[in-house]
Parts: C-alpha cells; structure tokens; sequence
C-alpha cells in the first residue's frame, strides 16, 4: 500500500501549532504535528455529513434560510449543509487557518465535492465565536465542528464556545425556532447538562464515522 506523503502545511493562529495535509492516492488526511493519528480523514466523514443532515432537516423548509458552519475541516459538513437547502439559502463557514481554506480551494476540495465554489457558501476567516457575537439573530441553524467538540485537542480558546458564555452566544445568534447542532468525538453528560441550563430542549444523536453503520460513535447535540 502507498504510503502518505505530506503535501501542506499550516500554522493555527494564535499559537505554535501546526496542521499537516497528508496525501495517499485520493485519500487526504489532516494531522497536528507531534500528535498521533488523524484528526481528519476523507474516508470517515459519515458523522460530519449527519450533523448537517441533522440541523438542516429542521430548517430546510423556511425561505431565505441563512447556517451558519463553525469549522470548514474537510468541507464534508459544508457540502451536506448545502446539498439539504435550496438554492435561495445562504451557508457562510467560519474557518480560522487560512491554510484550510487554501486546501478546500486547492488539492482537498474535490473530496466533498469542491463545495467552496458553490455561489451559495461564503467563507468567513476567523474565530467563529466572534462570528457569533456579531450576528445576533442571525442564522437559522448553527453547526458546530470545532476542534474534537467540547474537550478540545487544539487549541484552548476553543473552550469559550463550549462555555455557558459561549453557548449563550450561540443561543443570541439563532433566529426564532432556530437550532444549534454540536459535534463531538464522545459522549460529555456535563455538555448535556449546560444546554439545557440554558432552557434548551436537548436531542443527543449517536452516529458512526463511516457510513454504513462503521467506524467510531460520534455524537450530536441538537439544542432549540
């Protein structure tokens, strides 16, 4: 079998930490340099396709709908978003490593279909927890893939979002009957319980990284 051959790099702002796209024929993968393991793969998607599903679902019959997606990753989460609304949506994609955007556009973008160059998506550079406290009413749904979900790997602030304060300005940039979706690697009852202090109705969904039924037990969150 061929083996991964690292084709980019990039720096996560803010910190010393840097991204690795590694390329084996058509499978990409995203690593951290110094950690084992993948943080993403093209092959195990089925998790990030369903947290679109899942939000959307809910939304896709509204006119004008407008998403919100914290994280653009492998561009596997955009791609559903965009395959579950009409054509009058809007889906912006908050991404903060310039250098994913880079790959989206670049060599990774035909894993999910190239989505970046669908009119309707629009890319947003920056910490989506600024997107978030500067649009309050502002989206229909708000999907959330931000580093390994609440118990964050990468990076620190990430830890804002997954607070009360956070999710409270989550919460603020929902129009009416809006949802929040958020994706994790595990189960955390204590995320659970933060949501719905917040006078949230809570869904937790378990999916599987691979589609058929394969792969790790993901799990969304689904907050209205």
């Amino acid at each position: 079998m061929a083996k991964f051959e690292e084709i980019g790099t990039a720096s996560i702002p803010g910190q010393g930490t840097q991204l690795r796209l590694l390329q084996r024929n058509d499978e990409f993968s995203i690593r951290i340099v110094g950690a084992p393991g993948d943080l993403m793969n093209t092959r195990l998607h089925g998790s990030e396709d369903a947290l679109a599903e899942l939000a959307c679902e809910r939304v896709a019959g509204r006119s004008g709908v407008r998403v919100l997606v914290g994280g653009l990753g492998m561009g596997f989460t955009l791609a559903a978003a965009l395959a579950a609304l009409g054509e009058d949506a809007e889906v912006v994609v908050a991404e903060l490593v310039p250098g994913v955007v880079e790959w989206n556009r670049g060599p990774l973008g035909a894993a999910a279909g190239r989505p970046l160059d669908d009119p309707r998506a629009r890319v947003s550079l920056g910490d989506v927890g600024e997107l978030l406290r500067g649009e309050p009413g502002g989206f229909d749904a708000i999907m959330l893939d931000v580093d390994n979900g609440p118990e964050g790997l990468t990076r620190r602030e990430n830890d804002w979002l997954y607070s009360p304060r956070g999710l409270a300005a989550a919460q603020q940039a929902l129009r009416p009957d809006g949802v929040l979706a958020v994706w994790s690697a595990g189960q955390d009852p204590a995320f659970t319980e933060r949501l719905r202090r917040l006078g949230l109705l809570v869904e937790e969904v378990t999916v599987r990284a691979h589609r058929p039924g394969k792969g790790a037990r993901h799990r969304i969150w689904l907050a209205y």
